[in-house]
């Protein structure tokens, strides 16, 4: 059915969001690998900084209970302070909110810890508002296979639009003819990308491969 949503994404129509991707969070995790998902979410975090996207990062009770959002994502945006609170629905935080607003972008990507938390509650929040919102399932985790997918089904059915962190990388970059990111991008590909990470080294390597 046609929804009027067609714009493909782009840095400049849009904002990625990265919410409570810390340790005790990520104790919880049960839906998939955790490793995996903090890989993708890094692959997530660097395809923002390549097209300089706004981003956003936001944790929850870090000094108290969570700790501190991961490091291979905070190395990223070393200088980039993610915004602290107690909520659990970071769209009841009044300086998440001011922030998501400053962007100017009504189109949001999120990814967090957990789906059915910390990811459910901020983008039914943000839809109701008038925001597109997609979220990265392959950059969010739940206590459970169960938890995180019936998470996933209810934000569709809320309006939430599904991608994967290679498919926003990809949404961005679009033409492997743009130069200014190709190498960039080729960078995340080898180090976040699996099988097609060694694909393309293979290519560079044995044939001198180059997609653009």
């Amino acid at each position: 059915m046609f929804n009027g949503k067609t714009d493909l994404l782009t840095a400049d129509n849009s904002a990625i969001i990265l919410v409570d991707h810390q340790p005790q969070m990520l104790f919880g995790v049960q839906s998939a690998d955790r490793q995996t998902i903090i890989n993708n979410t890094v692959g997530l975090a660097k395809t923002a900084k390549v097209f300089n996207a706004p981003i956003i990062l936001t944790t929850v009770a870090a000094e108290t209970f969570s700790g501190p959002i991961h490091p291979h994502i905070q190395e990223v945006f070393p200088d980039h302070k993610p915004i602290d609170r107690t909520t659990m629905n970071s769209w009841e935080d009044e300086n998440f909110v001011e922030a998501v607003k400053k962007t100017g972008r009504k189109k949001l990507i999120m990814a967090a810890l957990w789906t059915e938390v910390c990811l459910a509650f901020p983008v039914i929040a943000a839809i109701k508002e008038g925001y597109e919102v997609y979220i990265v399932t392959d950059a969010s985790g739940g206590t459970t296979t169960e938890a995180h997918n019936m998470s996933i089904q209810r934000m569709i059915q809320a309006g939430a639009i599904p991608v994967t962190w290679q498919a926003v990388l990809l949404e961005y970059q679009r033409d492997w003819a743009r130069e200014e990111t190709y190498d960039a991008v080729m960078s995340i590909v080898t180090e976040h990308s699996g099988a097609y990470g060694v694909g393309v080294v293979y290519a560079q390597t044995m044939f001198g491969g180059h997609g653009g």
